[in-house]
């Protein structure tokens, strides 16, 4: 049977109507009763029988659908990332639907519509952390130019192209270097795959979206556009970093005391661990930690000041209470005090000690651009990597430091905010 372009067409795109099919059950489901729990708090009823809750209802779903679709139509990218269009795709459209029903004076619950944007973010987020550790997605690569793609992102079933036909395949996305010198023959059949509607990727975006990390050793080959994350964020950022740090301090408070008792009856010596990094822009500053291993001299020496600084896992320098309270991260929560002081913020690369970071800087090119946004109590790399002590994790750790800073953003914020509670509940990275 002889098949014409458009349907071709029609098949290719089938799979990917198949696989919108759960998001949209999901986000359906999820838009329209979750926001009834708005009310049940409030005035405990769910109060079904007003006018506006079924007209919030209907607009929260819609809003989420329609935001759904969207996103689905903006990603250019499979991988991390395409969750840095769920909010603004969210944030539009709700914010739109919020416009309508103001100019049409048709009544609404803020509450209920607010509690339906933020389950639909949730669960639309969910769905793509649980998506992108599901069946391995296949992706066809051409075999000439950079195809380190390949090793780097096992998670994806690569399929090697041996002649420059297009794939028969519905599903099928192609992978290539876009500025290696391609022979004719294959420079056509990329084309022709472009035209038929198949997806062609070209290996450093994909490459970034897919692992999270952005390669780069010199100034020269930087594809930050800017070497200035975003101003404006930064600002909000920090506003973020304050309230919330003032909100969780008298909260916990109590907590504090517990194991500040625990810390002082687990072996002699401070309660409080300072540790001199290197923090905001290179300014070196005294991070605090309840204190987690037996005190010990400062070593004068060097090298063994930079040892000493490398904690590896099973460390006998370790207290018991020690190992609890790392592996559940309770030691880092005296930084809310650095983020107060502005020496520090929520989320950002882990701040390195100072001996550590001058023999980073040495030997790695361009390190020292990490230090132009403030350091974080958990980051992109933590949760991507967990914990690294040899020159080649640290050099990997900062090809997420440097995706972190070139997506510097609200939604990959959240993303690490969303990570960091799973890493909490399973201990990943522990040392």
């Amino acid at each position: 049977m002889l098949i014409t372009g458009e349907q071709d067409r029609s098949v290719r795109t089938a799979a990917p109507r198949v696989r919108l099919l759960l998001p949209v059950l999901v986000l359906s489901g999820t838009s329209y009763a979750i926001p009834l729990i708005a009310p049940l708090i409030t005035s405990g009823t769910l109060a079904g029988d007003l006018a506006s809750t079924g007209n919030t209802q209907i607009t929260s779903l819609i809003a989420a659908l329609s935001a759904l679709l969207i996103f689905h139509r903006i990603t250019a990218y499979p991988g991390t990332r395409a969750f840095g269009f769920i909010l603004p795709a969210f944030s539009t459209t709700f914010g739109l639907a919020v416009t309508i029903l103001l100019v049409s004076r048709i009544s609404y619950s803020g509450s209920m519509l607010l509690t339906g944007y933020v389950a639909s973010i949730s669960a639309t987020f969910l769905l793509g952390y649980f998506d992108r550790r599901g069946a391995r997605q296949r992706m066809y690569y051409v075999p000439s130019g950079a195809t380190g793609i390949v090793s780097d992102a096992p998670e994806i079933h690569w399929v090697k192209l041996v002649e420059p036909v297009v794939p028969d395949d519905p599903g099928a996305a192609i992978v290539a270097d876009l500025r290696s010198q391609h022979s004719p023959d294959w420079e056509r059949m990329l084309a022709r795959a472009a035209i038929s509607g198949i997806p062609v990727y070209h290996t450093k975006q994909l490459h970034e979206s897919l692992t999270g990390r952005v390669q780069i050793e010199h100034l020269s080959e930087n594809s930050f556009g800017s070497l200035l994350p975003a101003l404006g964020y930064r600002s909000v950022k920090r506003m973020i970093d304050v309230v919330v740090s003032i909100a969780l301090l008298p909260l916990l408070l109590p907590a504090f005391v517990v194991v500040a008792v625990l810390v002082h009856h687990s072996s002699p010596g401070p309660i409080l661990f300072r540790h001199r990094r290197v923090g905001y822009r290179g300014a070196p500053f005294d991070m605090l930690k309840f204190r987690t291993m037996f005190e010990r001299q400062a070593d004068p020496d060097e090298s063994a000041a930079r040892l000493n600084a490398i904690t590896t896992a099973g460390d006998d320098r370790i207290t018991r209470i020690g190992r609890v309270l790392r592996r559940l991260r309770i030691d880092e929560l005296p930084q809310l005090i650095n983020i107060l002081r502005g020496e520090m913020s929520l989320i950002g690369p882990r701040p390195e000690a100072v001996s550590l970071s001058q023999w980073y800087e040495s030997e790695l090119p361009f390190y020292t651009y990490r230090h132009i946004v403030r350091p974080g109590i958990t980051g992109w790399a933590q949760v991507n990597q967990g914990h690294v002590s040899g020159l080649d994790d640290v050099h990997v750790k900062l090809h997420y430091d440097f995706y972190y800073i070139k997506f510097f953003s609200s939604w990959l914020d959240l993303l690490i905010a969303l990570r960091t509670i799973g890493i909490i509940l399973t201990g990943f990275g522990a040392k």
